[in-house]
């Protein structure tokens, strides 16, 4: 793998890392400004006086309604796993590995955690040096020599360098806001209607806040997606420039593949799995090409660490 590869895979991926981010507030201005828009029948002048005001009270609530959401969501992906710590005097090889590797690249060795499954799965955590934390199934561990353990190690390790795990927390809150929203709209339309309690024109209302918000919400889900499968590929180049070795990791991943169903209670630690491919995603979203997948097919990042970046 030549390094002037990696590292514009590298740049590649963090620029595009850093757009797709921009995207979600960028998509909650564009679903508030064409409601008032359509509903101020396209006065352009009327609509701009309105969304001056509104959007700063719509961004305000967005803000505190993110900053709770953040701080929980990172609980609730924590306490999903079922992990406990990993004892450093039964799994010396494991911590070993790590520190040796946080050592190369002037790091702070992050807590390391087990799950008592045979599957073969890892994922990295935390929101800063206090929760960082690799966890790592107790197959993965007994199953791959020290050389495939090591890059998936690493690979764990450049998510924490990386900051991912606060990126996808970020796309996870905006998705759920967006998401919560259109299901509150949803509600508030079902009930209007069995009751006869809006008017035709509140009815009229709530059906465009309806379309807009689910517009907005389908291409959040998209962006999210986008960004976990964009910080994947970053992690393997990573994880190579650490270990210098793309051919054990790729061999970690084609042993992962055949054995990596790992069932937890949250949907969305399934994105910080090292390996959650599309197979393994609900089938009829699967049909769309992997645009709905939180991890880019298996088989590519293989052949991408087989042929070098």
């Amino acid at each position: 793998m030549e390094f002037i590869g990696l590292q514009r895979q590298i740049w590649n991926n963090n620029l595009k890392s850093i757009l797709l981010l921009i995207a979600f507030p960028l998509l909650i201005l564009f679903g508030v400004y064409a409601f008032i828009y359509i509903v101020f029948n396209e006065d352009i002048e009327g609509s701009d006086v309105l969304y001056t005001k509104i959007a700063p009270i719509v961004f305000i609530c967005v803000g505190i309604w993110f900053l709770i959401a953040y701080n929980v969501q990172e609980s609730i992906i924590k306490s999903s796993s079922g992990a406990i710590g990993l004892d450093r005097n039964e799994n010396p090889r494991v911590w070993n590995l790590t520190e040796n590797l946080c050592i190369s690249v002037g790091m702070k060795t992050p807590k390391l955690y087990i799950i008592d499954s045979p599957e073969l799965n890892a994922f990295a955590s935390g929101i800063d040096e206090n929760s960082y934390a690799v966890t790592l199934t107790s197959g993965i561990i007994s199953e791959l020599n020290d050389r495939e353990l090591e890059g998936v190690i690493a690979h764990e390790l450049t998510h924490i360098r990386n900051k991912d795990v606060r990126l996808l927390i970020v796309s996870i809150v905006f998705v759920g806001i967006i998401g919560f929203t259109t299901d509150i709209i949803l509600r508030s339309l079902l009930r209007g209607g069995r009751g006869k309690k809006q008017g035709s024109s509140g009815i009229k209302l709530l059906l465009l806040a309806l379309v807009i918000s689910i517009i907005v919400y389908f291409f959040t889900v998209i962006f999210k997606f986008a960004l976990s499968r964009k910080r994947e590929y970053l992690a393997d180049a990573g994880a190579v420039e650490m270990t210098k070795d793309a051919h054990a990791l790729a061999s970690a991943l084609e042993k992962i593949s055949r054995k990596s169903d790992l069932e937890v209670e949250s949907q969305d630690l399934k994105q910080l799995f090292i390996e959650n491919s599309p197979q393994n995603s609900i089938s009829f979203l699967s049909l769309f090409g992997g645009l709905f997948a939180s991890h880019p097919p298996i088989k590519k990042r293989i052949k991408i660490l087989r042929e070098g970046i």
